[in-house]
């Protein structure tokens, strides 16, 4: 991992159809369908639609066999129509699904969680290590045929870990924790290792920013501890939609990528899928705007020690050199104004970082281009030169597009705070008003789980098994309770992930069957397959109820 300079992570290269993933090769965008498998012609419009945006694959949900076989009819609509851009079987539950779905298509996706365990109880059971042992033969016996039969069709596999659908087995031994969810991976990884299978890919996801990059983290060392270089895919599940959406994605993604880790990604809004691309695509050449510049930036060794970290509330500094009308938040009021005549500042160029001089100033730390590896370095420089200062992040863009200015900001800031370096932050553009500004800090210190300044929302991007109008949904409950600041409300199309990410959730909005809902107060189900017109209402008397 790279802390001061951009340096891909060395990983094997994988076939997927007609493209190449990983080593040297482009980092690879990716979208899923969100209509029925089985309306063949209404996936096919939507598989190209996503492809026109720019996709190098297309993922569509397969929940059983009949689905999976589906698959073969909309690839042959799409060759006839002249696209070929590989697509991808996502499995839930179902490994006979994967044995059929992997003969139809160029790469299945599978779950850890679901695919040979137990459907998720929630339930702690004790094993002894003879238990557990036993446990794993299990999966060896479930999973080497899907292998098999990839070996002989040629098909790539991705082994998908969601934080969302841990299994009982792995929650019982490990916890809810990152070593768990990294566990779960390398079970799997270790038996296509042990069978020379070497077509994978890896996802590691979770709705929580801090929790996904920590988790890919280990899951990088632990893999290189044995030797395995198994490609990266990069995506925070559950990221929901609009601005809070493209910001919670960008500040985890944008961390990984920033460190050289990701050989595909996913952006995953609850919205029209097509219109995740542009996000992802923005992302991804925005970070390797770096990629040659190794030399010129590299201002400490990689292994210089991390400074203290801040575990104070990081401040939002409101820029007021260019001075308007100014109607913060109520909820969100900036701790500080930063004026042309502010003696409380230092301003510090992370291009030749200087000591403050006096111990007492608030040091805003800026870079050309906003360079975050210059920010780190300036930050690990200071930090061991003794300097205790509160060090503020001060950003300058100039994007006209407010979604632009959102997701680079997210992407270039968001480390600072997931990984305590930074004290608060400050960012500047000229094309739109300090509110709109500040807004984006707090925006960006939510995602990065720093500071809570409204109600947040954990929504899934919708696919094939979402129960209801996802979008839809969204808009009435955030309507009904936006004023809840500090409260998080999970919004899931259906119960793959649903009651597992919402561990992190207060309560839970869940399909249930068609025109049914569940209700959650965090994990526990509180009201079964209510219909779906009722739902927002009792949703919200819910809140009350234990308010």
């Amino acid at each position: 991992m790279a802390l001061f300079h951009y340096q891909r992570r060395k990983s094997s290269v994988v076939r997927i159809g007609n493209i190449l993933m990983g080593g040297k090769h482009p980092v690879r965008i990716q979208s899923m369908t969100n209509t029925s498998t089985m309306d063949t012609e209404g996936c096919i419009q939507q598989s190209v639609r996503i492809i026109r945006a720019g996709a190098d694959l297309v993922r569509l949900t397969a929940q059983g066999v009949r689905e999976a076989e589906n698959l073969k009819n909309i690839e042959i609509g799409l060759h006839q129509a002249g696209y070929h851009t590989p697509l991808v079987a996502d499995i839930h539950f179902n490994p006979k699904a994967a044995e059929v779905a992997a003969q139809m298509v160029e790469k299945v996706r599978i779950n850890p969680g679901n695919f040979a365990d137990p459907v998720k109880t929630f339930k702690t059971f004790e094993y002894t290590d003879e238990e557990y042992a036993c446990e794993l033969g299990k999966i060896r016996e479930r999973f080497v045929p899907l292998l098999n039969i990839c070996k002989a069709h040629r098909t790539a596999i991705r082994i998908g870990v969601n934080h969302g659908s841990l299994s009982d087995r792995i929650m019982s031994r490990y916890g809810d924790t990152p070593q768990g969810m990294v566990e779960s991976c390398l079970e799997f990884l270790r038996i296509c290792v042990a069978e020379n299978f070497a077509d994978v890919v890896i996802s590691i996801k979770a709705s929580n920013t801090f929790t996904m990059v920590q988790t890919v983290r280990l899951l990088v060392r632990k893999m290189e501890e044995e030797q395995m270089t198994f490609p990266l895919h990069l995506g925070v599940t559950e990221a929901g939609e609009g601005e809070d959406g493209r910001i919670k994605s960008a500040v985890g993604i944008g961390a990984l990528l920033y460190e050289g880790i990701g050989d595909t990604i996913r952006v995953s809004l609850s919205e029209d899928p097509e219109q995740e691309i542009p996000v992802a695509k923005l992302l991804v050449e925005y970070v390797q705007r770096f990629a040659d510049q190794n030399a010129e930036i590299a201002l400490l060794s990689e292994n210089t020690p991390a400074p203290p970290s801040s575990d104070e509330t990081p401040w939002v500094i409101s820029d007021q050199t260019q001075p308007a009308n100014y109607l913060p938040s109520p909820t969100a009021q900036p701790d500080m104004f930063f004026t042309p005549h502010s003696e409380q500042f230092q301003i510090i160029d992370a291009n030749s970082p200087e000591l403050p001089d006096t111990s007492s100033r608030i040091i805003l730390l800026r870079a050309k281009d906003n360079n975050p590896y210059l920010q780190k370095a300036a930050i690990y420089a200071l930090r061991q030169a003794g300097v205790n200062n509160r060090i503020i992040l001060w950003n300058t863009y100039t994007d006209a597009d407010l979604s632009a200015f959102q997701i680079k900001a997210a992407a270039d800031c968001g480390s600072f705070f997931l990984d305590r370096l930074a004290d608060g932050l400050m960012l500047t553009n000229s094309n739109f008003s300090a509110e709109t500004a500040d807004k984006c800090s707090f925006d960006i210190l939510q995602a990065s789980k720093r500071r809570i300044s409204k109600t947040e929302y954990i929504s899934c991007p919708s696919c094939g098994r979402t129960l209801f109008n996802l979008q839809e949904t969204i808009k009435k409950v955030k309507a009904a309770t936006a004023h809840l600041t500090g409260l998080k409300i999970a919004i899931m199309g259906c119960i793959v992930n649903g009651p597992g990410e919402m561990a992190d959730a207060d309560y839970g909005y869940v399909g249930a069957g068609a025109g049914r809902i569940s209700l959650y107060k965090g994990k526990s189900c509180v009201l079964k397959n209510i219909p779906e017109e009722n739902a927002v209402v009792e949703l919200i008397k819910l809140i009350e109820q234990f308010s």
